[in-house]
């Protein structure tokens, strides 16, 4: 599948089709509904999808897999020096680092502003120090950076049938809604990492607070509280959903299913915490393999559909 997608996308330099490759392992290994959703596309636009992920996944590699003995000091110098040469790279510089080059080479092929690059780092280092948001307006500010610029980065690729700028604030609405969904799953692991996601109003609002949250996560004991906030997040989440939702009929055609069953199956994760007792704190909760495949088949379908579709205007003109 892979030789597939580099060739029908034109990339035939060696280095690059290496690069690109290590991209899609990354994303194949851990971003599992995205993968499976990226897997809907034409072939030719998967390897940049691979690339923009994994980037995104080395920097956060960086900020939280970077070795559990290392400081803070070496994980900023490592993002630092992630940065410096994805700079180097987007000025056409050569670079080594599989990730970097095949992002260069994305944003080169689909002129993807840099700056969405730059501010997802922005957000990237906050990680290193920033272990709570007060309000969810704070929340929003972080996930510009973390979520919404990974939506825009995305559209240039998936394509539009409006002005680009119309679609751009759903692209951002999803990217948001995706991480609010996993901030909602996976509390108990980033308190293991230091860190409360789900803004601290939020938590106060349900009676809930961060030393709760850890002395459940401690005990492995719930807390209506606790739940209650939980609940209160997923709303808000599907509100961000229903924000997004417009775009979808604003994507080329043949990218709809890709972003549709992703769509889909982010959402199903709230029903799968809700269905598991909000119990995020204690287990990660996941959307049922059986579900993911028949979401993935429905969108093989749509597929077929929107390329017969899209032959038949071809030839009709």
């Amino acid at each position: 599948m892979t030789v597939r997608e580099l060739d029908a996308a034109g990339i035939t330099d060696p280095g690059l089709r290496v690069a690109y490759s290590r991209s899609r392992h990354l994303n194949a290994r851990y971003g599992r509904t995205y993968f499976l959703a990226t897997r809907l596309l034409p072939p030719e636009r998967r390897p940049a999808v691979h690339a923009l992920y994994g980037f995104a996944r080395r920097a956060d590699d960086i900020v939280d897999d970077l070795g559990d003995t290392a400081a803070t000091a070496e994980r900023s110098a490592a993002l630092r020096a992630l940065e410096e040469r994805l700079d180097a790279a987007l000025a056409g510089a050569p670079v080594t680092e599989p990730v970097v080059r095949a992002l260069a080479h994305t944003a080169d092929a689909y002129a993807i502003d840099p700056s969405l690059f730059r501010d997802f780092l922005v957000s990237m280092r906050a990680d290193l120090e920033v272990t709570d948001y007060a309000t969810y307006e704070d929340l929003r500010a972080y996930m510009h950076g973390s979520a919404a610029v990974i939506g825009l980065q995305m559209l240039p690729v998936l394509g539009t049938v409006v002005p680009r700028e119309e679609a751009a604030p759903h692209a951002a609405a999803l990217g948001v809604a995706f991480q609010l969904t996993n901030f909602v799953r996976d509390v108990g692991e980033d308190l293991d990492r230091g860190r409360v996601y789900l803004p601290a109003d939020l938590l106060a609002a349900h009676g809930a607070h961060r030393d709760l949250l850890l002395w459940s996560r401690r005990t492995g004991r719930r807390d209506r509280r606790i739940v209650s906030a939980l609940a209160a997040a997923a709303a808000l989440t599907r509100d961000v959903y229903r924000e997004a939702a417009p775009g979808l009929a604003m994507l080329d055609p043949v990218a709809r299913p890709c972003i549709g069953a992703a769509f889909v199956l982010y959402g199903e994760i709230l029903d799968a915490v809700r269905r598991d007792g909000w119990s995020s704190v204690h287990r990660r909760s996941a959307v049922p393999r059986r579900r993911r495949a028949a979401v993935a088949a429905a969108g093989v379908a749509r597929v077929t559909a929107a390329r017969v579709g899209a032959a038949m205007r071809k030839g009709a003109a």
